[in-house]
């Protein structure tokens, strides 16, 4: 029984790319600064290396064992499907669009004869701070409010008892349907909120409706060999459900954990891939370093549990997909490298991964530790591993 399990730490990137200028990143480093302000307790982490990887700033543990390193990000943007899609194998030429000015108004104007309901806001907002702004006339007047950010998204948020999560669901799929070619963002997504004015807060009825993936990625090498491909978390909505054969869309990150845990007590072979959602959505956006620290320490105190699940022929890889500075200025995503992790049970000494040239050597690593010949294009770090 082979089994890898890939985890992606959202949004917890280690120090700028060399490209951050062209993004207004320049600066930006989300582990580094994080453990520089708060110096969260990481111990299990610690012992499979992140004290080596440069850009974390944390201090290196002398009895490490596992393979630590980082990745550069060869695909334009620096949001969440670009590094997930890259992670997989896929790169991106064209960024996504993004709409710094608000959608045309003559989409907003068919979208609102589409879902038969006049929208309002329209601009780029921080989740938190257009509730603030327009969650009340949202609720009073019944009018969906749309906006969007520095990423490729197209966000839509409803009170839920205005609008049960179904109809702002449909809302959504509609608009995914009709954002397509020059305006197709890489996510739509869904943004449920509850409470009264001034005490608004969004709930765990999120979803994401992604565009589909534009090429051949690790899942489908995976499911295609007749082996499981499982997602948790927001996996499914990040690939469109392509290429997984089973999933579950646990929200935050405690019932990921829980869910991903569960799939390792079940016998399976192939790739079980994670996303812990939290260091991103609840406290990169909203610049809070000290929240962003206790999420890190909480996949940390886990780690002991799940390296028991681990098999004698597994594969623990824990990375992340960009960078969210709580630190840094704005509320956007950062461009930045990733840090990259690996463990398990027959390794005996630390191997240095140093800094690979694409996010795609993970999926080519995964392919090769699996028995698939697919490598995407990218180098796999395999023979490290068991060297």
């Amino acid at each position: 029984m082979k089994r890898v399990f890939l985890t992606v730490l959202d949004a917890v990137g280690c120090g700028e790319l060399p490209d951050a200028a062209l993004y207004g990143d320049v600066g930006a480093n989300t582990f580094g600064h994080v453990v520089d302000t708060v110096h969260p307790d990481l111990p299990n982490m610690a012992k499979m290396g992140l004290g080596q990887v440069e850009g974390t700033h944390y201090p290196p543990d002398p009895d490490a064992v596992g393979a630590a390193g980082r990745c550069m990000e060869v695909s334009a943007g620096k949001d969440t499907t670009t590094g997930h899609w890259e992670i997989a194998g896929l790169r991106l030429n064209q960024a996504f669009p993004t709409f710094p000015d608000g959608f045309p108004a003559d989409f907003i104007a068919a979208y609102e004869k589409a879902i038969g309901y006049h929208v309002i806001g329209n601009k780029p907002a921080s989740g938190t701070a257009i509730l603030e702004e327009l969650g009340e006339e949202s609720r009073v007047n019944r009018t969906p409010i749309v906006y969007t950010s520095a990423d490729s998204v197209f966000q839509i948020a409803c009170h839920e008892e205005v609008f049960p999560r179904e109809e702002l669901y449909r809302f959504c799929t509609i608009a995914r349907e009709m954002l397509q070619g020059p305006l197709g963002v890489g996510r739509v997504i869904a943004r449920p909120y509850i409470g009264q004015a001034g005490a608004f807060t969004r709930t765990s009825g999120r979803r994401d409706f992604s565009l589909p993936p534009i090429g051949r990625t690790l899942l489908d090498a995976v499911k295609e060999a007749g082996m499981e491909s499982l997602g948790v978390g927001k996996i499914e909505d990040i690939f469109d459900h392509v290429g997984l054969t089973g999933s579950n869309h646990a929200a935050g990150n405690a019932a990921c954990i829980d869910a991903w845990m569960d799939y390792m007590r079940r016998d399976f072979d192939g790739l079980c891939f994670t996303n812990l959602v939290d260091t991103d959505m609840l406290w990169g956006h909203r610049r809070d370093p000290k929240g962003f620290a206790d999420a890190l320490i909480y996949i940390d105190q886990k780690l002991p549990e799940i390296r028991a699940l681990m098999g004698p022929d597994d594969l623990l890889i824990l990375t992340a997909d960009h960078g969210c500075d709580p630190t840094f200025r704005g509320t956007d995503h950062t461009r930045e490298h990733i840090p990259l992790l690996c463990w398990h049970p027959k390794m005996t000494k630390l191997v240095s991964l140093g800094t690979r040239k694409t996010y795609a050597d993970i999926a080519a690593t995964c392919a090769e530790w699996l028995g698939l010949p697919d490598r995407f294009g990218a180098a796999s770090f395999c023979a490290e591993l068991i060297g």
